[in-house]
């Protein structure tokens, strides 16, 4: 009876902006995917073509030439330990002309066309600082190539990363494209309802605006799918569009016991070495530093010669007179920089410093990865366990939804409680999505962490495949 004593007039100004903004909504909705339907050229990846596309990224390609850069300065490093022969020609030719007059002597003239090539050879047999550069270029170029293998690493891994947010995205996407599908079921169970005189106006309206947020959340969704599939293509360099099968699954299974991840994790790693290498180059500096006060001894060849045309200081001159001489010095030769008021001394001291700091920064890593790594690790046993109660979370929001439905047609239960009932499992369905999102990421990461590889079998602690049923190998790769 309140039913038809509530004046139906006030029900219209928010009937009107409901239905306008299911206008605006649906209006939107085809705008939105209209744009996102804007496809070129496109081609098609998975996860295993990942580690090849990363090769063409920017940021990689730089650091490429960076480690021609190192190796470059190796070799010339490399180069001192070989003589070094020099060409020199002062006037090649040289003509001078000229008189000199003396009351007391006859004027003499000078008309000549002369050449002075030398050549010098240099070759160091005892060179203190040379031992010192060329270890340092080699472990700086080895530096090089770690920083590269890193880099290279770490690019795989935020492509993978985006990848995966990718598929999350489109799931998120069919999730919300299910929960929409129930709203539409509810809304007309819940007209229907009012046709018949059993059903409220109220319940309609609380129908229609949950069907409005759907349908925004669903718009929402897209926005974001399509965001992440730009991210993916921008760290891949792709300039063309591309397509991947959409279906969230799991990429694999880790079968490495935590102690074997974190022995081989900072057995392996690519930013410890490095430390240790960095080491390494300041006791090398540190080293050169006292080279300076030693003795340095080469041998030297030098070879001038002169050719001359003409005449000089002659008081006739006879332009076909020729001449030439040359001169050969070979010497052992011996420097050495006896004292320097204690300043290499000194700055030997300070790199000797400089190397033992690096010794508190590589315990430091140490103790940073062996966190990150047991916490990839335990995070990757908690999502196991998110992924198995999701499920059953699904299961279960089903049947309660189906229940509530039920109870809805035949008047023992509201519309409301059937709205919280798929909001619930929609949420459990968002559950399960973000548990293997976020497993797949733990995976990568220890990946990333340990240099182990992932398993495409699951298998328990004695090395057997698992036949439980609540378990991460029975669920759907």
């Amino acid at each position: 009876m309140l039913r038809r004593v509530i004046n139906p007039i006030l029900f219209l100004p928010l009937t009107l902006s409901i239905n306008t903004f299911n206008v605006l909504s649906s209006e939107t909705k085809n705008y939105i995917d209209n744009v996102l339907e804007e496809k070129s050229n496109i081609t098609f990846i998975d996860y295993q073509e990942i580690e090849k596309l990363i090769l063409k990224n920017q940021e990689l390609k730089s650091l490429q030439n960076l480690v021609a850069s190192a190796s470059f300065n190796l070799s010339s490093q490399i180069a001192k330990r070989y003589p070094s022969l020099d060409f020199q020609a002062n006037g090649l030719p040289k003509y001078v002309a000229g008189k000199k007059y003396n009351s007391k002597s006859p004027t003499l003239k000078t008309s000549q066309l002369t050449a002075n090539p030398s050549l010098n050879i240099k070759w160091d047999i005892i060179a203190p600082l040379r031992g010192s550069d060329i270890k340092i270029a080699k472990t700086n170029y080895k530096i090089a190539e770690n920083n590269y293998e890193i880099k290279k690493k770490d690019l795989i891994q935020e492509a993978r990363i985006r990848y995966h947010k990718y598929k999350k995205s489109y799931q998120d996407i069919q999730n919300k494209q299910f929960t929409l599908d129930l709203s539409i079921t509810s809304l007309e169970n819940a007209k229907a309802k009012l046709d018949a005189g059993i059903g409220t106006k109220f319940e309609v309206l609380e129908a229609e605006a949950q069907l409005s947020r759907d349908k925004q959340s669903l718009n929402e969704k897209k926005i974001e799918h399509e965001i992440n599939k730009i991210s993916l293509k921008e760290i891949l360099n792709l300039k063309e569009d591309f397509e991947t099968n959409k279906k969230q699954n799991l990429v694999g299974f880790w079968n490495h016991k935590l102690n074997k991840n974190i022995d081989e994790g900072l057995d392996k790693n690519l930013s410890l070495k490095n430390l240790i290498l960095q080491k390494s180059i300041k006791k090398s500096q540190a080293n050169s530093f006292l080279a300076q006060n030693k003795p340095n001894i080469y041998i030297s060849n030098s070879l001038s010669s002169t050719f001359s045309k003409g005449d000089s200081l002659a008081t006739n001159i006879d332009s076909e007179k020729s001449g030439s001489n040359y001169t050969n010095t070979i010497s052992l030769n011996f420097a050495w920089n006896i004292f320097d008021g204690g300043q290499n001394k000194n700055s030997f001291k300070s790199k000797i410093a400089d190397a033992e700091a690096e010794k508190y920064a590589y315990e430091n890593l140490k103790n940073v990865l062996t966190t990150n790594i047991s916490k990839a690790y335990l995070n990757l046993k908690l999502n196991e366990e998110k992924i198995i109660s999701s499920l059953k979370e699904i299961e279960s929001s089903k049947e309660s939804v189906r229940l509530s439905r039920l109870r809805y047609d035949v008047g023992i239960s509201t519309l409301k409680d059937v709205l919280i009932r798929q909001s619930e499992l929609s949420n459990a369905r968002s559950k399960n999505i973000n548990a293997i999102f976020n497993y797949n990421l733990n995976l990568d990461e220890l990946e990333r962490l340990t240099f182990l590889d992932i398993s495409k079998n699951c298998l328990g602690s004695n090395n057997t495949k698992i036949k439980e049923k609540e378990s991460i190998c029975n669920i759907q790769r």
